[in-house]
């Protein structure tokens, strides 16, 4: 079969070596998208990171795909509907970093209630004021977990041994977690009210789409902190540009935003069509964010330890070899 492993790096080759033996096995360092798509129409299977786009333009373009194997948890970058409708299996990987998001989510929010990124900026320039530095305890203060998975829970453990107290919504409550880790579930409202931070830990889909909007952000503690890293169109980045100007939110902590991949590449503005396919109001927004000395900001990040991407590469290619085998594992469709 053709194999054909997309936003390729180096480091990954010895794991996908022997499917060599039996394959043709080719690496792509571009992401999947309608362009590369059509050099690679007879693949038989392909696999993917976040930054490809398997919607239907794409996909339409290959004629004998039978399986499509995503490097990542989330698989909102893929067009199940169609797959399904084509039989096209799509596999992902359920577990692999859930420490791993967790620390993040602490290490942007330590690295706001510290204040962080100023006092090393100021440091390196040679000035040791304390000046505008002063920052505040975690202990005592309230954490909202958005969606109570496997990260969610994951998160409240940390936050437990901060001596935080924690409040959760999802919505289908795990109510032996709760038990187990001593935290309350409330309704969405109360959590956003009651909160001192709040963190989302949900999936991106239509469900989830702009969860956080203006009647969201109304309903908070004014001077909360939201941290994100979970996906970027879950939060409405136009409303949240408003509650952190109106200092509703006295500050926000972001791995994610909803038009980062464009960001990560400019060029992409100077291509024909491109307010067809991009929100430039968003897109705008996400670079005001980037901006702000009140949010900090990282490039989609929080799943990248030595430790997590080895997981994700091993399951990856586990996923691939019991498709072949004819006993597919961890399908989303």
């Amino acid at each position: 079969m053709k194999i054909v492993i997309f936003e390729f790096e180096e480091w990954e080759r010895p794991y996908f070596d022997h499917f060599m033996d039996k394959n043709d096995v080719i690496f792509e360092q571009a992401p999947l998208d309608e362009q590369t798509a059509s050099k690679y129409q007879d693949a038989d299977i392909v696999s993917v990171f976040i930054y490809s786009d398997l919607g239907c333009p794409t996909l339409k373009q290959f004629k004998q795909l039978k399986f499509i194997a995503t490097r990542s948890t989330g698989f909102d970058h893929i067009d199940i509907p169609y797959c399904t409708q084509k039989g096209i299996k799509v596999s992902n990987v359920p577990s692999y970093g859930e420490n791993t998001v967790a620390e993040h989510v602490f290490a942007l929010l330590l690295s706001i209630s510290h204040k962080i990124p100023d006092a090393v900026n100021r440091t390196r320039q040679g000035n040791f004021s304390q000046e505008g530095l002063q920052g505040f305890d975690l202990c005592g203060k309230t954490i909202g977990i958005i969606g109570t998975g496997v990260i969610g829970q994951k998160t409240i453990k940390i936050a437990k041994g901060f001596d935080m107290d924690v409040l959760a919504y999802d919505i289908e409550p795990d109510t032996i977690a709760a038990k187990k880790l001593d935290f309350s579930y409330v309704s969405l409202q109360n959590l956003l009210s009651q909160s001192d931070i709040i963190s989302l830990h949900v999936p991106g889909n239509k469900e989830t789409y702009h969860l956080l909007s203006n009647p969201e952000f109304s309903l908070m503690k004014k001077g909360a902190i939201l941290i994100n890293t979970a996906r970027g169109d879950v939060v409405d980045v136009k409303a949240l540009l408003q509650a952190l100007a109106s200092e509703k939110l006295s500050a926000a902590g972001l791995d994610v935003l909803p038009e980062e991949p464009t960001i990560r590449e400019e060029s992409e503005l100077l291509r024909s069509l491109f307010t067809e396919k991009h929100n430039l109001e968003t897109l705008l927004a996400d670079h005001v964010l980037l901006h702000m000395k009140n949010v900090v900001i990282t490039p989609h990040s929080a799943f990248n330890t030595k430790e997590a991407v080895a997981r994700i590469i091993q399951k990856t290619v586990k996923n691939i070899d019991e498709f072949c085998e004819g006993r597919p594992t961890h399908l989303v469709n």
